[in-house]
């Protein structure tokens, strides 16, 4: 049949875009690349001591620094005997970004929660919102001006590590005497909170890890 679009075969406009390259791509060279040369160069070992001990020519271990090749199994696991290290080493970097939260002493966010109206102060020291994980932490502090009373329950477990005072803490039924170095992880669906404050001030550590169903 004959071509009636008027456009030459592979000129037309399909022919002529240009797909971007993922941001991705190549990472795993790159990675290949930066601890072959570091494993490499911290034994003293040349590119050509490098190349009698694996067999590898010195032309391609050139291109493995380089990242501008990508290394089969076989390439992989006489790199790492040579090196004397894991093939795992050598992927180190590879991975994707990790989320990390810092927060500097003193600058953590006041929050307003049940506990606020009795006395309690939580002072945000970060979360994290990844795609299978949640995770905050609080900073608690119970003065002179606080009260036993609030109650709480949510999804997902806490840790609770106390810092200073002694309470006595509700989880449920159950009831456990806190002393600085105590920790009590608890499910966070049961009901709990401070039942008694023996001596104040108090300060603890929360974390709450939420798991995968908070993120439907």
């Amino acid at each position: 049949m004959q071509d009636t679009t008027g456009e030459l075969p592979g000129h037309g406009p399909a022919a002529r875009e240009v797909v971007e390259p993922s941001p991705q791509e190549g990472r795993l060279e790159r990675a290949i690349a930066a601890q072959v040369r570091r494993l490499r160069q911290g034994a003293g070992l040349t590119l050509a001591d490098l190349a009698t001990r694996t067999g590898i020519s010195k032309p391609m271990l050139s291109k493995i620094e380089n990242a501008q090749t990508s290394c089969s199994l076989t390439t992989l696991a006489r790199l790492a005997d040579s090196l004397d290290v894991p093939v795992t080493a050598l992927f180190r970097g590879a991975d994707t970004p990790r989320e990390a939260v810092f927060t500097p002493a003193g600058s953590g966010a006041r929050i307003v929660a049940r506990g606020t109206r009795v006395g309690h102060d939580y002072t945000l020291l970060g979360a994290l919102r990844g795609p299978h994980k949640r995770m905050e932490a609080h900073l608690v502090t119970l003065t002179e001006r606080s009260e036993e009373f609030p109650l709480f329950q949510h999804p997902g477990t806490e840790l609770l590590f106390l810092l200073e005072g002694e309470m006595v803490y509700g989880h449920g039924e159950a009831e456990y005497r806190m002393r600085p170095g105590d920790a009590l992880q608890l499910d966070g669906e049961g009901v709990h909170g401070p039942k008694e404050l023996v001596s104040l001030p108090i300060r603890f550590l929360s974390v709450v890890a939420y798991g995968d169903a908070r993120e439907a």
